[in-house]
């Protein structure tokens, strides 16, 4: 059954891969574009080559589309200017919405195509974005930014798959077995090993300053704010400590970082500013995950002039300005915004 066309973003990666295939046994027509998001050097001559290979395995035309502008405008200076004024960034949540399920959407249109898939291990019916089954590999969280206009073209394959299945079912095309064993990819595309190697580009990072305690007495010394996020417990020196110290709060302005013990990371409410919502809401219960890799917590939102309070119903440590809070219900994705 011809179900039409479908432009499948195309990494050479083995979920990429995997996609592209499902989706032309389902019966699309599959056009394939490879997206060039930075400079690193070989990445991406490496990486285009095994599209181009899987493209022609599946007889598809995958096109070269070169973001590398637009990236850096709105992912990478965002990531940059972010840390520099002491904020915690999600560039993946911000290539999502800007690039993935904006430019990538752009250039569908261009070719005339309304379906555009992609890897990620999420689920979506058109209105909604759902947590995908493998819940080690739920990507719905770095969703919550994109526009609701483009769910209804949008196709995840994954959502229902697990990963090792994913990766069997390669293996088993013998043209594809090292795509199928290649070492996974990192979180953020562009950070080799620290994003402070990345930040240390662009700015002296190294500007020892003061280490004050909450009450903004001088404790101690660190090695310059960049170094750290909120929540972190190592890399500055504390006088006469003898409990384990945490980042409470970075001051880019005066280079001073504020720490105290784990109970002072505590927090039970937040503000969250650039919301996005899949429905319109104003007051209602949910759950949120303030990080990737946290549970979700129940909580109260009320939103009023374009902001969200979130009250929690149980603490959450270590909140940083500047993640990305991500509302559900259950296993559904309602949107998210910016911690302030």
């Amino acid at each position: 059954m011809d179900k039409g066309k479908v432009l499948v973003g195309m990494s050479g990666g083995v979920d990429s891969t995997v996609t592209a295939i499902l989706l032309q046994k389902e019966g699309y027509e599959v056009v394939g574009v490879y997206m060039k998001l930075h400079h690193k050097p070989g990445y991406h001559e490496e990486n285009y080559s095994k599209a181009q290979r899987v493209g022609d395995y599946l007889g598809i035309k995958v096109h070269f589309l070169d973001l590398s502008k637009e990236f850096n405008d709105e992912v990478y200076e965002y990531f940059v200017e972010s840390y520099k004024e002491g904020l915690t960034p999600n560039p993946c949540v911000m290539c999502n919405r800007t690039i993935k399920f904006g430019k990538m959407v752009e250039f569908a249109d261009e070719l005339d195509i309304y379906h555009v898939a992609t890897g990620h291990y999420i689920k979506c019916d058109g209105e909604f974005i759902f947590m995908a089954e493998d819940p080690n590999k739920d990507q719905s969280y770095f969703l919550c930014e994109v526009k609701k206009e483009v769910l209804p073209r949008l196709i995840f394959p994954l959502g229902t798959w697990i990963k090792e299945d994913v990766k069997a079912f390669a293996s088993d095309i013998e043209i594809l077995r090292d795509i199928a064993t290649q070492k996974e990819s990192s979180e953020i595309c562009f950070v080799e090993n620290t994003y402070d190697e990345v930040l240390a580009k662009h700015m002296n990072i190294d500007m020892p300053g003061e280490t004050l305690d909450s009450d903004g007495n001088v404790v101690g010394t660190h090695k310059g704010y960049m170094h750290y996020t909120i929540g972190k417990r190592r890399g500055f020196f504390v006088n006469g400590a003898h409990d384990p110290h945490f980042v409470l709060e970075i001051k880019p302005e005066t280079n001073q970082i504020v720490v105290g013990t784990k109970e002072k990371l505590e927090e039970n409410a937040f503000e969250v500013k650039q919301i996005n919502l899949f429905k319109t809401l104003t007051e209602f219960d949910c759950s949120v995950k303030v990080r990737y890799r946290t549970q979700a917590v129940p909580c109260h939102v009320v939103i009023k002039e374009g902001r969200a309070t979130v009250r929690l119903n149980e603490s959450v440590f270590g909140l940083a300005k500047g993640q990305i809070a991500a509302f559900y219900e259950e296993d559904k994705l309602l949107g998210g915004g910016v911690i302030c």
